[in-house]
């Protein structure tokens, strides 16, 4: 029961209990639950439990196909039957951030490319106090490559790049990722301050990591009636060759993919070399645990209300959303990587387990190149940290590189405002 820590204040949790007596008293009625791998018979262990306050959802999904292998829509459907997978509408903070830099990487920018980290104001009008985000650390760290900015989840170096590339395309890439119907064409939208569900931020995810296909979330494959016609099927795609008399001494038929495209497949595999960044080096560190190859990113809003960590292995695709129905803070510091990743990790460990560690797929002209992990430029050396990095042909850095600064003049110490705490 080292876990049950009081709370306080509805902040933070106090000091470990030192005995049971810390916590129960005679009399108290409590829930407890045997521990694994004890029985009755043998000496059973009992652990203390109980119901929590705060809720959450999960779903997974097949990547390639939209299938909903999973969902679990919050702790206890007897307690309540509403469905946060597809019915919580919450902002998913720095979990959309991908998606901004998705943007630039379609627009000519490199996973190298510099963007300035350093204060940042806009004067919202007669009247307004001026909006000044922050990043989680309140601290600056001057130019650093996009990768950076992504795996540490740098606020002012997203808000930066979606000012120079611009809102509109920012909005663009939201809507037709299917994140958003309609997004607000302001710069607090690029730290996450739009609503959307688990379940359309998950599918989001899915067509990063399949190439930039859409796909659609399904949870029916097929449907047939009584005399077993099919009457609807959820993959359409057409295959002349798969009847079983063309099948004799012939290859297996290949089905043409005609599904749109939603980005390129070179930017795609761009950002899902930075998500593994995310959790190799950044945020999302504590998912190294699950020892195969993934990707993904944290995701936190203002006072810690929601919490989030949405990724993938190269075939599935998985999202988790915590926070409690009545919006509150989760406590002092609570942050995706606290609350939510925990989570993905553990449900990871069980569905990966006894499966290969299958490396993600790496789309033709794409060139993996020796840079100095700090600078982005090319590895030289004595140089201490240097990684792989993706680009596509012809955007190799050779020499010294423009330093992304953005348009917006800084200002006096006036008072800030904003969604200045997505994280």
């Amino acid at each position: 029961m080292k876990w049950a820590r009081p709370w306080l204040k509805g902040e933070k949790v106090g000091p470990r209990p030192k005995t049971s007596r810390d916590v129960v008293k005679p009399g108290d009625v409590v829930a407890v639950e045997r521990e694994p791998d004890t029985s009755v018979a043998t000496g059973a262990l009992y652990a203390l439990r109980q119901i929590p306050a705060i809720n959450g959802a999960l779903v997974a999904m097949d990547p390639h196909t939209g299938r909903v292998l999973a969902m679990s829509g919050g702790y206890d459907y007897k307690a309540s039957q509403f469905n946060r997978v597809v019915q919580a509408m919450r902002q998913p903070g720095s979990a959309f951030k991908p998606f901004v830099y998705l943007a630039a990487l379609d627009d000519g920018y490199t996973p190298s490319t510099l963007i300035l980290d350093a204060p940042f104001v806009i004067d919202q009008g007669p009247g307004m106090p001026k909006w000044r985000p922050a990043n989680y650390t309140r601290k600056f760290y001057g130019p650093s490559t996009m990768r950076l900015g992504l795996e540490k989840s740098r606020n002012l170096m997203t808000v930066r790049l979606a000012e120079t590339i611009g809102m509109d395309r920012v909005v663009a890439y939201a809507e037709k990722f299917g994140i958003v119907d309609s997004m607000p064409k302001r710069l607090a939208m690029a730290l996450g301050a739009g609503e959307t569900s688990l379940l359309r931020l998950t599918t989001a995810y899915a067509m990063l990591v399949n190439g930039g296909r859409r796909i659609s979330p399904t949870l029916i494959d097929r449907i047939q009636d009584r005399h077993g016609k099919t009457v609807f099927r959820h993959d359409t795609r057409v295959c002349n060759q798969c009847r079983a008399a063309f099948w004799t001494n012939q290859p297996v038929p290949r089905i043409a993919d005609n599904r749109p495209r939603v980005t390129d497949p070179a930017s795609a595999y761009q950002i899902v070399s930075m998500l593994q960044g995310v959790i190799k080096r950044g945020t999302g560190r504590i998912i190294r645990a699950v020892g195969k190859p993934l990707a993904g990113k944290t995701g936190t809003t203002n006072k810690s209300v929601d919490a989030w960590f949405i990724g993938f292995s190269p075939d599935l695709a998985l999202g988790v959303y915590t926070g409690f129905d009545e919006p509150r803070s989760l406590g002092r510091h609570e942050q995706g990587a606290s609350v939510a990743a925990p989570i993905f990790r553990d449900f990871m460990i069980a569905a990966l387990k006894g499966k290969p560690a299958i490396p993600f797929r790496i789309p033709p002209g794409i060139r993996l190149v020796r840079v100095n992990a700090t600078t982005g430029r090319l590895a030289q050396a004595g140089d201490r940290r240097v990684i792989l990095e993706a680009f596509k042909p012809g955007t190799v850095p050779t020499g010294e590189q423009r330093v992304l600064r953005g348009e917006t003049a800084l200002s006096g110490e006036a008072p800030g405002t904003g969604t200045g705490g997505l994280y």
